[in-house]
C-alpha cells in the first residue's frame, strides 16, 4: 500500500528507511529474467552465461614442448652432467641417443617424451651434447593439460571476461547462450530541462544521459526517453509506455515538493516500496512497482542521481539476470581531513586519491552539494561512512570505492 499522501507532501522525510532494508525490498520485488540468446565469442564480453560450459577439445590436443630445446627419449640422457656430457644425434625421427630440435609450443616427435632445454646442450655439426640429465615429461605439455575435453569451465550465471573468451575459443567453442541484456527505460523529468543552449531559469538534462550510460556500463540496455514535464498524465504516460522494460528509471520529481509528482504518480499505478532512505547525498529516492515492473525514481541532483542509481539501480539489473551484486575494487588511502557526517545516516563523501611519497591520500571533495556534478566527476572515488559512525578522522585509512568501474 502506498505511503504517499497530502501530510507526507507537508512534513517531508520524518522517518527514512535504511538503506540495507530499502535495498531488500527492491530486490524481493525483482524476478529474473530467463530470457536467452546465442552470441558469438566477440560480443559475449560481460554477457551472463545461461547454460553451463564444458570443453569440446583437450588443450593442448597434442605433446608439445614447453621450451626451446631438443626433443628426446629421457633414458637417453640419463647420467649426463657437465663434466661427462651425453653425445646424441641431431635427426628429425626418434630412435635410440636421438635428438630433435624444437621450439616451445612445437609438437613433440613420436617417441620423444622429454625436452632438454636449448641451455643445457651444445652442438658439433650433427652432435648434441646434452649437459643435463631429464626425466620423463620434463619440459612437456602433455595432451589436455591445460583442459580436458569434457571438463566443465564456467556454471550458469558467470559473467564472461575477456579471458574467458579466449579460453573457450581455444576449446573450439564459438557461440555461447547468455541471458539477454535487462532492458530499461530512462526517463528523465522536468519541466526546467533542456538539451542544449540553457535560458535563465532553465537545466541542461545531464541525468538521463548519465544514467543510460550507467545502465550500458552495467551490462543493461537503455533506453533514454525525451525530457517529460512535470505533469501527473504525461507521467504517467510515459511510465505506461516503458512497463514491457525489466526496469524503469526516472530522473528528477522524487522528493516531496509541489512539483515533485512521481511517488503519487507511481503510487496510483502500484505501489510505493520505499520512499526517502538514511543516506546522503540522495534521501529523496523512491522505488515503486507496477505491474511487476520496478520504477526506480532517482532525485534531481546529479550527485545524488548518481549515489542512488549505484545503490539501487546497479543491484536491480544485477538481480535481472540473476548475477550477484557483486563489490566494487576499492584502493586504501589515509584520509589527509576529516570527513564529516551525521549518525544513522549512509553518506557518501567524495575524494580525490594522490600518491605523496609513496602513500597513497585520500582528500575528500565534498560530502554535501549534491547538485555540484564536477565533485563526483573529478573525484576518484567515494567513502562510504557507515550509519554507526559521526564522521571519519583526519589520518585513518579509509577504502576508496571505485565506483566507475564498469563491471
Amino acid at each position: 500500500m502506498s505511503d504517499e499522501s497530502p501530510e507526507r507532501k507537508r512534513s517531508g522525510f520524518k522517518d527514512k528507511t535504511r538503506l540495507a532494508d530499502a535495498r531488500e525490498r527492491l530486490l524481493d520485488a525483482v524476478d529474473p529474467h530467463d530470457r536467452t540468446e546465442t552470441v558469438g565469442l566477440g560480443d559475449a564480453d560481460g554477457r551472463a552465461l545461461a547454460q553451463e560450459v564444458v570443453a569440446a577439445r583437450n588443450v593442448p590436443h597434442y605433446p608439445r614442448a614447453a621450451m626451446d630445446g631438443y626433443a628426446v627419449r629421457a633414458e637417453d640422457t640419463f647420467g649426463a652432467s657437465d663434466r661427462s656430457p651425453e653425445l646424441l644425434r641431431e635427426a628429425d625421427d626418434m630412435g635410440p641417443n636421438a635428438a630433435a630440435r624444437v621450439h616451445t609450443g612445437s609438437e613433440l616427435p613420436a617417441g620423444a617424451d622429454a625436452v632438454v632445454m636449448i641451455e643445457q646442450t651444445d652442438t658439433f655439426g650433427r652432435e648434441v651434447e646434452v649437459f643435463d640429465a631429464v626425466a620423463e615429461g620434463e619440459n612437456v605439455a602433455p595432451v589436455g593439460e591445460d583442459v580436458a575435453e569434457g571438463q566443465q569451465l564456467y556454471a550458469p550465471g558467470h559473467r564472461l571476461r575477456p579471458s574467458d573468451l579466449g579460453l573457450l575459443k581455444s576449446v573450439g567453442i564459438e557461440t555461447v547462450e547468455v541471458f539477454e541484456r535487462p532492458a530499461v527505460g530512462v526517463i528523465p523529468t522536468g519541466e526546467e530541462l533542456v538539451q542544449a543552449d540553457p535560458a535563465p531559469g532553465e537545466v541542461i538534462e545531464t541525468n538521463g544521459l548519465t544514467v543510460s550510460r550507467l545502465v550500458e556500463r552495467w551490462g543493461g540496455e537503455a533506453a533514454y526517453r525525451e525530457v517529460v514535464t512535470d505533469d501527473s498524465d504525461a507521467l504517467r504516460e510515459a511510465i505506461e509506455r516503458d512497463l514491457s522494460k525489466d526496469v524503469v528509471v526516472t530522473t528528477g520529481g522524487s522528493s516531496v515538493g509541489e512539483r515533485d509528482l512521481l511517488p503519487e504518480v507511481v503510487a496510483d499505478l502500484g505501489e510505493i516500496l520505499f520512499h526517502g532512505v538514511a543516506l546522503k547525498p540522495g534521501h529523496p529516492v523512491a522505488v515503486g512497482l507496477v505491474e511487476d515492473t520496478p520504477v526506480v525514481m532517482l532525485p534531481g541532483y546529479p550527485v545524488a542521481c548518481i549515489v542512488n542509481a549505484v545503490q539501487f539501480l546497479r543491484p536491480a539489473l544485477k538481480a535481472v539476470c540473476g548475477l550477484p551484486d557483486d563489490d566494487f575494487p576499492t584502493t586504501e588511502a589515509r584520509l589527509d581531513r576529516k570527513i564529516r557526517s551525521e549518525p544513522g545516516i549512509r553518506t557518501f563523501a567524495r575524494v580525490k586519491v594522490e600518491e605523496d611519497d609513496g602513500e597513497r591520500i585520500a582528500t575528500p571533495t565534498r560530502a554535501s552539494g549534491s547538485g555540484v556534478l564536477s565533485s563526483v566527476a573529478l573525484a576518484d572515488g567515494w567513502v562510504a561512512v557507515p550509519e554507526g559512525r559521526e564522521g571519519i578522522p583526519e589520518g585513518e585509512t579509509v577504502s576508496v570505492q571505485d565506483w566507475e568501474w564498469s563491471a
